[in-house]
C-alpha cells in the first residue's frame, strides 16, 4: 500500500530538515602544540582508525557484509585523512598489516558480528554501536597489536593512552551524530505509519458517513409529525454494499479498534457538514434516482464521491491537516489505494481487499536504506553535484537546498539500488523537484543527473540500465 513514490517523498522531506540541523561527525584534529608525544599519539590514532577499515574490508571478503557496509566504516572511508592514509600505505608498509588477517577472523567469528547478522534490518541501534564494541572488546585488548604499537618509533605509554582517548572521543562523536539520525529514522517510521493510518481513515469515512445518514433517517422516523418520507425512508445509501463489506473485514475492524479510528466520535459536526456536501452533489442525487443498485453501482458511487466531492473539499482538507501535518501531502497517493481497495471489493474473489502496508520486504527496508545511503555518502554526492553543476548559470553556494537534497537522494538510489532502473530513479526525482522545489528545479535536476550518471558510467561505477 505504501509504495516507493510515497517513500521517496518522505525520505526527501526528512533529509531536508535533518541535514539543515544535523550534528556532523568528524575526526579529531591534530593536538596543539604539536609536541613529539602528541604527534605520535595523533598518528597512532589515525592508524588505528585505518586499521578498523582494513579489518572491515578483510572480514567482508568478496561477498560483502554488514560490517564493511556499516555507516561508521563508511564515514571513516569518506574522511580525507583516512583516504590519504590509504594512498600512503599503497606506497609503504602499513605498520599493523601483519595483524589485519587474524583480527578480521576474530571479528568474523565474534558474537558481536553473529548477533548483528541476526538483528532485524530496522534495528539501527545495533549498527550504531557495533564497531565501538568490536574495538573495545576485540581490537584494543589484542596482545599482538599491543606489541606492534610498543615497537613503534617514539612510543610512550602516555602517547598510546592519548591515542586511545581520541578513539573513544571519535566513537562518542559518531554516536552523538548518529543518534540524531536514529531520531530521524524514527520520524520516518512514524510518518509511514501515519500514511497507513490515513488509508484506514479514508476507508472509515465510507462507514461513518453511511452510519451517520442511517442515524439521521432513524431520527426522522421519531418526529412528532413525521412525513411519509420520514416514515418510509429510502435506505439505499445506508445499505450500500461497500460499507457493509468493509465492516466484515477483520483487518479493517481490528485496525480501527486498535487505533480508535472513528470520525463520528472525533468530530461529528464535521461529518454532518461533509455528509451535507455529499448529499447535495449530482453524484449522490443520480445514485438515489437509479431504478436499482448493485455492488457495481455502489462501488462507482464511492469512487466518484471520494475523487470528485470528498477529496477536493476544502473543509475536509483542513480537517486532515488538523489531524496530521503529513496527510495533505499523502492524500493523492493514499487516495489511489483507497480507490484500488474499492475495486477489489467490486471484483470479489478470495483476495483480501485490504492492501498490505508494503508490497514486500524490499519495500519495507527501502526508506531506511535510502535515508542512510544519503547520510553515509553525502560528502561524495555533494562533490558530484559541485563538479557537474553548470557554474556559468548556477552558484554552487546558492543552490536551492531542496534541489541539493533531491539530487543527492537520486544519486543514492541510482548507486545503491541495483534493481531499480536508472531511468526510473531519474524520472521520479525530476517529478519530486517539480512538486517540492522551485519552478526551474525539474529542468535543473534533470540536467544535473544526466551529467552525473554519464560520468558514473564512464568511470564504470554505474553499469545498470
Amino acid at each position: 500500500m505504501i509504495n516507493r513514490i510515497l517513500i521517496r517523498i518522505k525520505v526527501v522531506q526528512l533529509l531536508y530538515s535533518h541535514l539543515l540541523i544535523e550534528r556532523r561527525f568528524s575526526l579529531e584534529s591534530q593536538p596543539t602544540p604539536p609536541t613529539k608525544e602528541k604527534r605520535f599519539a595523533y598518528n597512532l590514532y589515525l592508524d588505528l582508525l585505518y586499521l578498523l577499515v582494513r579489518i572491515a574490508d578483510k572480514a567482508a571478503g568478496r561477498s560483502g557484509s554488514p560490517l564493511s557496509e556499516n555507516p561508521f566504516i563508511k564515514n571513516l572511508r569518506n574522511e580525507e585523512k583516512i583516504r590519504s592514509l590509504a594512498i600512503k600505505y599503497q606506497q609503504e608498509p602499513f605498520p599493523f598489516e601483519s595483524v589485519v588477517d587474524q583480527l578480521a577472523e576474530k571479528v568474523k567469528e565474534s558474537n558481536i558480528a553473529k548477533n548483528l547478522k541476526r538483528k532485524d534490518s530496522s534495528d539501527f541501534s545495533a549498527e550504531r554501536v557495533v564497531w565501538r564494541d568490536i574495538y573495545t572488546t576485540i581490537i584494543a585488548p589484542d596482545s599482538t597489536l599491543a606489541a606492534l604499537i610498543a615497537r613503534l618509533p617514539n612510543y610512550s605509554m602516555r602517547a598510546e593512552e592519548r591515542a586511545k582517548e581520541m578513539i573513544e572521543t571519535t566513537f562518542t562523536s559518531y554516536l552523538s551524530s548518529q543518534g540524531h539520525s536514529d531520531d530521524a529514522l524514527k520520524s520516518l517510521r512514524q510518518s509511514l505509519d501515519k500514511a497507513r493510518e490515513l488509508y484506514f481513515r479514508l476507508l472509515m469515512l465510507i462507514v461513518d458517513l453511511t452510519k451517520l445518514r442511517e442515524s439521521q433517517l432513524h431520527d426522522n422516523m421519531k418526529k412528532y409529525l413525521p412525513t411519509e418520507a420520514d416514515k418510509y425512508p429510502d435506505m439505499r445509501f445506508c445499505d450500500n454494499a461497500v460499507a457493509a463489506r468493509l465492516q466484515e473485514l477483520p483487518e479493517f475492524t481490528e485496525y480501527a479498534e486498535k487505533h480508535s479510528i472513528s470520525w463520528l466520535a472525533e468530530d461529528r459536526p464535521a461529518m454532518e457538514r461533509l455528509l451535507k456536501v455529499v448529499m447535495a452533489s449530482d453524484i449522490y442525487k443520480e445514485y438515489m434516482e437509479f431504478p436499482a443498485t448493485d455492488l457495481s453501482t455502489d462501488c462507482n458511487l464511492w469512487r466518484d464521491l471520494l475523487r470528485h466531492v470528498i477529496f477536493p473539499n476544502v473543509d475536509f482538507l483542513e480537517l486532515l491537516e488538523d489531524q496530521s501535518v503529513f496527510w495533505n501531502d499523502d492524500l493523492e497517493i493514499i487516495g489511489t489505494f483507497v480507490i484500488k481497495t474499492i475495486k477489489r471489493i467490486e471484483e470479489g474473489g478470495k483476495e483480501n481487499p485490504i492492501l498490505a502496508m508494503y508490497k514486500d520486504e524490499e519495500d519495507a527496508r527501502f526508506g531506511k536504506e535510502l535515508f542512510m545511503a544519503v547520510i553515509s555518502n553525502r560528502e561524495q554526492y555533494r562533490s558530484l553535484i559541485d563538479e557537474f553543476v553548470n557554474k556559468s548559470h548556477w552558484d554552487t553556494e546558492r543552490l536551492a537546498f531542496m534541489d541539493v537534497v533531491i539530487t543527492m537522494t537520486a544519486i543514492a538510489e541510482i548507486l545503491e539500488f541495483p534493481k531499480i532502473p536508472t531511468s526510473v530513479s531519474v524520472n521520479e526525482y525530476i517529478e519530486l523537484a517539480k512538486s517540492y522545489s522551485t519552478p526551474k528545479s525539474g529542468a535543473f535536476v534533470h540536467g544535473l543527473l544526466g551529467a552525473i550518471t554519464g560520468k558514473l558510467r564512464q568511470d564504470g561505477l554505474l553499469t545498470k540500465e
